[in-house]
């Protein structure tokens, strides 16, 4: 025997043994029936086998039509049309009524049905009744429908006009058939592999691994060899475990929040709309509170003290500190109506309403998901990460937010910072936070900040104490620095591009 060939039999593996003793099979599918190994296995064991030479593979991509969910249901039933032709076939004139309730179709199928019938010109509509006109042997024969569903499947390059016609007038209707592309293996065995085949490749009794039984008994090596090894072979890779991207980034805004002193507030996903809106000063009618933006629950929930609760509705009906507040009646049920927190702003209005005012300075942050009732696309997601925090201070003023705000994203990785003019409902004066990007040379928007207004302070603190506020998104931040451009990406969860995503690095 040629040693090139003997090295190559004292090479090969079991799975490989496997498929080789069932290459004549020429068909994936088959090659994994006979050798009992999963798809993967037989894959691998092909491509090993290519690398030595021994078979030649091809891959062919082919576009095939199959049968559909609705399909694989009228292939036992009947098409719709069908069987409403078996209706016609008792009784060639039928009121609609009775038609539609002895076919036993759906409102669906039975327009879809006389839909095609009419086309075909063996039915006549009037007078709400179902008329049939055309010749009685069109009830017996098949159609072209039922011929093309019954031969499916069938490659799509490999139809003829007219099937092609067929398959247009079928993908109209839901789910009938599906073309889907469909990749193929053509396995080629070379004239080294056949040689190989024709030697006694089934018969090498070759160690696999080294066992304690073989390191106890000599005997057992005595006429054996070890398995050769290709170390130069491609294999796959490795990917160890790591935690999702969009957890990388909440842990390092955790991380510098912490750094810069400050403590993390927690709270749940579900708020009552008292911490959610009243508390934070929103009125009862604004558009925010409105289905369309907020997500409600079905339930409602206590109220926190008697005296908060005052205060609060007193700010919103009267005003505090010589503002007029919103001059309306207050609504205790409203504000029992529980929601998705539509911001993380909810934690720092329970936070206060908890602070010893005794004990100042104070800082607080939270990351945390918060929930909008938007229209998912590429720039809106119903679910969003946002980066909240607050610093209690009598001393404190517009400045000091300013030099916070700085401070947090130049840690972040962002050195040119500006601030513009904004407004929001629960801080004056306020801000809106963008940031420079030097790649796209572009300033991103990433959200508010400001002080609390004196109708959020004054019924939560008991005085009028300066809070700085702020709780931009950090969806945006990651998009930037991973170079997401649909923002559905963050929680797709396709393990491919988790894998090859890189760690946050700033």
């Amino acid at each position: 025997m040629p040693k090139n060939i003997e090295k190559v039999l004292e090479s090969l593996s079991p799975n490989e043994r496997k498929v080789l003793s069932n290459i004549e099979e020429k068909n994936l599918v088959d090659i994994c029936k006979k050798s009992n190994l999963d798809k993967v296995s037989v894959i691998r064991s092909l491509e090993y086998l290519k690398n030595k030479g021994i078979i030649n593979l091809s891959n062919e991509k082919k576009k095939i039509v199959s049968v559909g969910i609705n399909g694989v249901l009228y292939l036992k039933k009947g098409l719709p049309e069908r069987r409403l032709l078996n209706l016609l076939n008792e009784k060639r004139i039928i009121n609609f009524q009775s038609a539609a309730k002895d076919s036993g179709l759906s409102e669906e199928e039975f327009k879809a049905s006389l839909g095609v019938l009419k086309r075909k010109e063996l039915i006549e509509l009037k007078s709400e009744k179902i008329i049939f006109s055309g010749d009685k042997i069109e009830i017996t024969k098949k159609s072209s429908e039922e011929i093309f569903l019954e031969s499916l499947p069938l490659e799509h390059d490999k139809l003829t006009e007219e099937q092609k016609q067929t398959l247009i007038s079928m993908e109209r209707r839901k789910d009938l058939v599906r073309t889907e592309e469909e990749k193929t293996t053509e396995i080629e065995i070379t004239e080294f592999g056949k040689s190989i085949v024709k030697s006694n490749f089934k018969g090498k009794n070759l160690i696999e691994h080294i066992t304690p039984d073989l390191l106890k008994n000599e005997s057992l090596l005595k006429g054996r060899k070890f398995r050769r090894y290709d170390v130069t072979l491609p294999i796959s890779k490795i990917h160890g475990g790591k935690k999702h991207f969009v957890t990388q980034v909440n842990e390092y805004i955790r991380d510098v929040w912490s750094q810069m002193g400050f403590t993390e507030m927690s709270g749940e996903m579900v708020q009552s709309s008292f911490w959610n809106f009243d508390a934070l000063f929103t009125a009862q009618d604004h558009p925010v509170r409105e289905m369309q933006d907020t997500f409600f629950l079905n339930k409602k929930t206590g109220l926190p003290e008697k005296e908060i609760l005052g205060k609060v509705k007193g700010s919103h009906e009267s005003g505090v500190a010589g503002s007029k507040g919103w001059g309306y009646s207050w609504n205790e049920e409203e504000a029992k109506r529980l929601v998705l927190r539509t911001h993380t702003t909810c934690l720092s209005a329970r936070t206060l309403a908890q602070i010893d005012t005794k004990k100042l300075p104070q800082k607080f942050f939270s990351v945390g998901k918060c929930f909008r009732n938007e229209t998912v696309d590429w720039s809106h997601g119903f679910e969003f990460n946002q980066t909240e925090g607050i610093v209690v201070d009598r001393n404190v003023n517009f400045r000091h937010l300013l030099g916070y705000l700085k401070q947090f994203y130049k840690k972040m990785g962002f050195e040119k910072i500006r601030f513009r003019p904004a407004y929001f409902p629960y801080t004056e004066p306020s801000v809106e936070i963008d940031v420079w990007n030097e790649e796209r040379d572009v300033w991103l928007e990433l959200g508010g900040a400001g002080i609390f207004r004196p109708e959020v302070t004054i019924p939560l603190l008991g005085e009028e104490i300066p809070v700085l506020a702020w709780g931009p998104g950090s969806d945006r931040i990651l998009m930037d620095y991973y170079g997401i451009k649909d923002l559905r990406e963050l929680y797709k969860n396709d393990l491919t591009k988790l894998r090859r995503m890189k760690f946050w690095m700033k």
